[in-house]
């Protein structure tokens, strides 16, 4: 054939037309073929002795072709178009097809062809766009004996190897016989073998085990290589031994399939059935005027729920009315489930269900002992709290605020409060809310309108008078949908609460009954007319020996229970404890000493696994194994002219504060501040500066001394940012020591704020500050006058040792301080 009229019949290609005439005109059904459409193709397979010694070759990559295989190839036109257009014009149309892996067939090398391959005859071959069409019928197997081409089109020497079979072999008729049977077992289960299949498989007897052994395996849907495998291995016995399992299986997973089809239909059968049978029963039932529609069952529900409460006459009003509306709406319409919805929030409230609180002092205590150590002041405070309510009957319509760094336990305190009273107990946290729908509730009239939180609340504890916490409500956020902190007011005041309105519900709730605990770190950021409805509770942070008792008490057998570990596994001594406090978690709460004490848990347990020793012991000396170098070191209290230490309040507890003042030089005078000081605090130096220079002389310091001098005032841990007025005497201190040249040589520290007349001014956190004095091992402080009293009412542990000044104006402080 040209090249001419190649291109001009490339659509169509058919030049095997004179082979398939001679084919047709063959008779012998041996020699029938079949297409994997359903028309016939016969052909008359040439014998071994008739096929060509040098054929072309066509990689194929995702299973190999078997002689007993008739089916149409779609290769890749531009690729392959030379090698088919040779094998057109060769007079045996014979191409040599072999498998090069599942890889694909882009990049290949000679290397990759396998030794064994199938000989195929090319019928119908036809080229469309980018692709070449052909059905090619399985001769026979050849095996490559010499490279004639190594580039496509890939032209070879090949042999035609015998496949030693012995037909008259009982065991090999015996495995004939189960390949036909299991392939007649294949078809009734798998619908992709159809009927052209069954005739296909009469042509093959056990007398022709290798013919019938090659379809058994070619319509398996193993992988590639291991077809490759089948293909390559020529005695017939020995495939037939490979192939059958490979049959086995594919009948197993066509079973499998078969059986979960048949699973779904008969759920599917039974859904139909059980379908028809309801809606037939509700004819019937209509019929016979015994039936109830969905309408009927709702508003059953509603009236049922409603039996065992004691509703007020508004809501009960409202409920009826509802109802009615209710009854007369179509089931399928928006506004049926809109007055569905809100009917069933109206009726799942527990109105007039209260719980009988238990008022006793004594229970109340030992559930706060168990729960906490430490807080001896604040236990009694909610003690006397519970005790006021005994004579009043109820503490309900109470709301207290507990103020605390983070860590110290007020969230479970506010649960031991609702333990000891029997009340139930709902958490929810305000933190960064936005809107007051989540107070309130949105208005029905919005989709998706929900009631707030609190009507949320009387649902889940199904009492009038729980224990509602409010959770970080100094956290409040504020944004164009609405102002929570405002929304609180009327939930907070119990002036108004005995009618609190939720925009959703639209009738009035009573919340007198209700316990309000809130929580916050700081009063600082809570407005102040929320602030001025709460009864304030202070939880200071621990000192190391509280600390001490909950790690041990507390937080060590939580860890060891929660992880199904046991002391005698995890042996945690006392000293390496407290060497944890100190050195690791120095922090006001104890959130971080239980982060801590839970990494030497985890290393434990790796050492308990990989070293497998009956006991992990824990020391002041091998705890840097666990834990690391300590995060906090010894604080050394600074000494020297011009520096002393301040006692300050924190967020996180209290901390010392060292102070310096310094003479930078002697060119002119000046004042200079550093330490990302606050306003307040700027304005505490500047007045600190005023009244020192007033008053040298008075001090018996040099009078002179500031005239020329350029003092620089700072603040230690610069990019930390302080503020509050508390460091106003301890400014003045420092500057006063700078310029009488007499440093504080012993521990002491201080606090007060100062007026320009030298006033001491009362300031906050005294408990606080005394805490971190004691951590820092200063046990000899100054405080205001006006804080005496609450010295006086610290725990007797914590003024034990302790040496305190009180002062009501500065030359108090400087008679202490710079003594002879």
């Amino acid at each position: 054939m040209s090249d001419q009229d190649y291109d001009r019949d490339h659509d169509n290609l058919d030049w095997l037309a004179e082979d398939e005439h001679s084919s047709n005109a063959s008779s012998d059904p041996g020699e029938e073929g079949h297409r994997s459409d359903g028309e016939r193709v016969n052909s008359l397979v040439p014998a071994s002795d008739m096929l060509p010694e040098r054929i072309y070759l066509l990689p194929i990559h995702n299973r190999p072709f078997f002689p007993a295989q008739v089916q149409p190839l779609v290769i890749n036109r531009e690729r392959w178009e030379e090698t088919m257009r040779r094998v057109g014009n060769t007079p045996h149309k014979t191409l040599g097809v072999a498998f090069v892996g599942e890889g694909g067939v882009e990049s290949l090398d000679h290397e990759d062809f396998p030794a064994i391959g199938t000989a195929v005859k090319v019928h119908k071959l036809k080229g469309e766009d980018q692709q070449i069409q052909f059905i090619a019928q399985g001769v026979q197997r050849f095996q490559i004996k010499r490279w004639l081409s190594k580039e496509p089109p890939y032209l070879v020497e090949v042999t035609y190897p015998k496949e030693p079979v012995d037909a008259e072999n009982e065991e090999t008729r015996a495995y004939a016989m189960a390949i036909i049977n299991g392939i007649k077992e294949l078809l009734p289960i798998n619908p992709l073998y159809g009927e052209e299949l069954k005739h296909y498989l009469n042509r093959f007897s056990p007398h022709q085990p290798g013919p019938l052994t090659d379809f058994a395996a070619a319509i398996t849907s193993a992988k590639g290589p291991v077809l490759q495998d089948v293909l390559a291995t020529l005695p017939v016995a020995e495939r037939m031994h490979k192939v059958l399992p490979l049959l086995r299986k594919e009948i197993d997973v066509a079973q499998l399939q078969s059986e979960i089809s048949e699973q779904v239909n008969a759920q599917m059968q039974d859904r139909q059935r059980e379908f028809f049978l309801r809606e037939q029963l509700k004819v019937i039932q209509r019929e016979l005027g015994i039936s109830k529609d969905d309408r009927e069952n709702d508003v059953d529900t509603f009236r049922n729920r409603l039996e065992s409460l004691v509703v007020p006459e508004r809501v009960q009003s409202r409920i009826d009315d509802e109802l009615n509306k209710l009854s007369v709406l179509e089931t399928g319409s928006p506004e049926y489930g809109t007055t569905r919805n809100y009917l069933d929030w109206l009726t799942s409230l527990p109105w007039g269900v209260t719980s009988q609180d238990k008022l006793d002092l004594s229970h109340a205590r030992d559930v706060l002992n168990r729960d906490h150590d430490g807080l001896q002041d604040v236990k009694e405070r909610i003690v006397e709290f519970l005790a006021e309510g005994t004579f009043k009957g109820d503490v309900g319509g109470s709301i207290v605020l507990l103020v605390g760094p983070p860590g110290v336990g007020k969230t479970s305190i506010g649960r031991s409060i609702a333990e000891a009273l029997g009340r139930e107990f709902y958490r929810f946290s305000v933190g960064g809310m936005r809107d007051e729908a989540e107070i309130k509730g949105h208005r029905r009239t919005y989709v998706g309108a929900m009631p707030g939180k609190l009507v949320q609340a009387f649902k889940e504890v199904e009492v009038e008078n729980p224990v509602i916490m409010l959770d970080e409500i100094d956290k409040l956020g504020q944004s164009f949908q609405g102002d929570p902190a405002s929304a609180l007011l009327e939930v907070l005041d119990p002036e108004q609460n005995v009618d609190f309105l939720d925009h959703y519900l639209d009738v009035r709730m009573d919340l007198s009954k209700v316990l309000f605990i809130c929580t916050a770190n700081t009063l600082d950021s809570i407005p102040g007319p929320l602030l001025d409805r709460m009864e304030q509770i202070r939880l200071s942070g621990y000192i190391a020996e509280e600390k001490l008792a909950i790690a041990k008490n507390h937080l060590w057998p939580k860890l060891l229970k929660r992880n199904n570990l046991s002391k005698k596994r995890i042996n945690l001594s006392d000293a390496a404890l407290k060497q944890v406090i100190e050195g690791y978690a120095r922090e006001a709460g104890v959130r971080q000493l239980e982060k801590q004490l839970h990494r030497i848990v985890r290393k434990a347990a790796v050492k308990l696994l990989e070293e497998e020793p009956e006991t992990v012991k824990i020391s002041v000396k091998n705890l840097e194994e666990f834990l690391g170098a300590p995060i906090f070191r010894k604080e050394k209290v600074l000494k020297g002219e011009g520096v002393v230490t301040g006692l300050a309040w924190t967020s996180m507890g209290g901390a010392t504060l060292p102070i310096e003042a310094g003479k930078v030089h002697s060119l002119d005078r000046g004042f200079k501040l550093t330490g990302k000081l606050g306003d307040v605090m700027k304005e505490s130096a500047n007045i600190a500066y005023s009244y020192t220079l007033g008053h040298l002389q008075e001090y018996g310091a040099d009078t002179d001394f500031f005239d020329s001098a350029f003092v620089h005032l700072h603040v230690p841990e610069g990019a930390t940012p302080k503020d509050g007025p508390s460091a106003g005497v301890t400014m003045t201190t420092a500057l006063l020591s700078l310029a009488k040249h007499q440093a504080i040589n012993r521990p002491l520290a201080m606090t007060g704020e100062l007026t320009l007349t030298g006033q001491v001014l009362p300031v906050g956190g005294i408990r606080e500050k005394v805490i971190a004095a004691r951590r820092s091992d200063i046990f000899e402080v100054i405080l205001p006058e006006a804080n005496r009293r609450d010295y006086e009412e610290l725990p007797d542990y914590l003024k034990e040792g302790m040496t305190v000044h009180f002062a009501n104006r500065y030359k108090d402080v400087a008679k202490v301080v710079f003594k002879d």
